[in-house]
């Protein structure tokens, strides 16, 4: 055995001394060529060595890796099922750690709750924290994968999905499948009830974005006949509590009213006093926006429950009802449509939405709108006539709601609303000019709208019945106008009867000369 102090002294940690001396220059270069040589050889063993080989090395490096590393890691991805939902544990994740996270975190996401008057703090994405239970520490951490979209686009969306990440020691599994996860789950679900704030939804292609939802109607400020109200009230309250029945129906728990009516008869503040009775959600969808019947049923997945799902004037969104021509009309369509020039390709107009009837009909009552629960669905539209009697039949739309011209009792709803008056010396001529003439609720506010401050009743129930006048002599004149002219077209056939016989007898008498001769 040599003896290291048979060496001269300075021989001894020469190599020391000598990496000691290096400069950090040299240093630096050293540690490139190492780094330089590992991916070299990395690259040869991924190039050369067979896959199953490749697998069996990295399955066994695993395996050793497990003795030394004794942690666990489970994952809660945002989206369940190819995103076609929102993962609930994923959300009540979120929620529970929102406490931690505001004291831990380095990078946080804020958002404000309920009346601006809340401020919640998340974890930003690649954060992490530490949670503890029972004496035991855990630890969260937070990310997000990035995917380009495949289709072609000038305007492509990056597809993000979320996630936690959960650690812990092995020895700790029992305590965090059973205890730790249902703790983590019943207190995500209280702050979320705490905290909930309703939104409102918008589609921008197959994605939902939303707003906070703060409108302020009611049924109580609706300009509505009582006895309707009443019976829309009671409707709603009874589908809301009727979860048991539609499971043991065999029905999907959901609902389809029709609103329709002229413009401005309160269709679309009908639907936020729907939802703020019911404290849901809504979900606007815009058809033209959805490309085909694919990215339709993808958007309705996405959709939560207690939910209200709205198509806005849907005899406008789509040309739906062109979809059910007789095949020789369409036929003869199409060949005219081949025969006309086509356009330049820079001239051609945007590629048209793809949804068809059979598409919508799905949407509403198909197998895929069983997914969740507690919703309705709700379209609007001011000429019920133009659209699909399939699209509206019942079942679909379970409750048809006409929503007409201001009647008197909507009309007190308005002036109670607007100048707090149960009474007022104008009402009497205000009733019999609304028998007399149509007007909408929307026209009637717009008078009753104080234009003072204070605001001055009276005034403003003299501009209501200028208008109601107004609107009134608008109407005679043109019935009358309309009266004319039907008398004028009855006149002028009668004349060309008149002149039709007269050329018949000047004819008859031609011939019967004709003959004598």
């Amino acid at each position: 055995m040599i003896d290291s102090a048979s060496f001269p002294e300075e021989n001894r940690g020469s190599r020391g001394r000598g990496f000691n001396r290096m400069k950090p220059g040299d240093v630096l270069t050293h540690l490139g060529s190492i780094v330089a040589s590992l991916m070299f050889v990395w690259a040869l063993f991924q190039q050369y060595f067979p896959y199953q080989l490749r697998h069996n090395i990295d399955k066994y490096f695993q395996k050793a890796f497990s003795f030394v590393y004794p942690y666990i890691q489970i994952t809660f991805s945002e989206f369940t099922g190819e995103r076609l939902m929102r993962s609930e544990l994923y959300s009540a994740i979120e929620n529970y750690l929102s406490s931690t996270s505001s004291t831990q975190a380095k990078r946080l996401k804020a958002d404000v709750l309920k009346n601006n008057q809340s401020l919640v703090l998340s974890m930003d994405d690649h954060e992490e924290v530490a949670d503890e239970f029972q004496g035991i520490k855990f630890w969260w951490a937070s990310g997000k994968n990035i995917s380009k979209n495949q289709t072609l686009s000038f305007y492509p969306v990056k597809d993000e999905k979320r996630y936690y990440k959960l650690t812990f020691h092995k020895r700790h599994r029992d305590l965090v499948i059973g205890p730790y996860l249902s703790h983590v789950l019943k207190e995500g679900k209280a702050i979320n009830v705490r905290n909930r704030q309703r939104k409102l939804y918008t589609n921008n292609g197959s994605h939902w974005s939303h707003v906070m939802f703060e409108h302020p109607a009611t049924f109580e400020t609706l300009a509505l006949e009582a006895e309707k109200k009443k019976e829309i009230l009671e409707d709603l309250t009874t589908f809301s509590q009727a979860e048991e029945f539609y499971a043991r129906i065999g029905r999907a728990w959901k609902r389809g009213y029709l609103l329709y009516g002229p413009p401005g008869t309160g269709k679309s503040t009908m639907i936020a006093a729907m939802a703020n009775l019911l404290n849901y959600d809504i979900y606007d969808l815009e058809l033209t926006a959805v490309k085909d019947n694919t990215e339709l049923r993808k958007l309705l997945i996405e959709t939560s429950s207690k939910s209200v799902v709205v198509i806005e004037d849907i005899d406008c969104s789509l040309d739906l009802t062109a979809q059910r021509r007789k095949p020789k009309e369409s036929e003869e369509a199409t060949s005219e449509q081949d025969q006309k020039p086509k356009p330049p390709k820079e001239d051609r107009e945007p590629k048209q939405s793809q949804v068809t009837l059979s598409g919508l009909l799905n949407f509403i009552d198909g197998l895929w709108s069983a997914c969740g629960g507690e919703r309705l669905i709700v379209f609007t539209t001011n000429h019920v006539e133009k659209l699909d009697p399939a699209l509206i039949r019942k079942g679909r739309m379970d409750k048809h709601v006409e929503l007409s011209y201001c009647s008197f009792e909507a009309f007190r709803v308005l002036a109670k609303n607007y100048l707090l008056l149960d009474d007022h010396q104008l009402f009497d001529k205000i009733r019999q000019l609304l028998e007399q003439t149509k007007i909408t609720p929307a026209d009637v506010a717009e008078h009753l709208m104080p234009k003072t401050v204070p605001p001055n009743a009276e005034v403003c129930l003299s501009s209501l019945v200028q208008g109601l006048e107004a609107a009134a002599a608008e109407e005679e004149e043109a019935r009358s106008k309309a009266e004319e002219e039907g008398m004028n077209k009855e006149e002028k056939e009668i004349s060309a009867i008149v002149e039709e016989t007269k050329e018949e007898n000047s004819a008859s008498k031609e011939e019967s000369k004709y003959n004598q001769q």
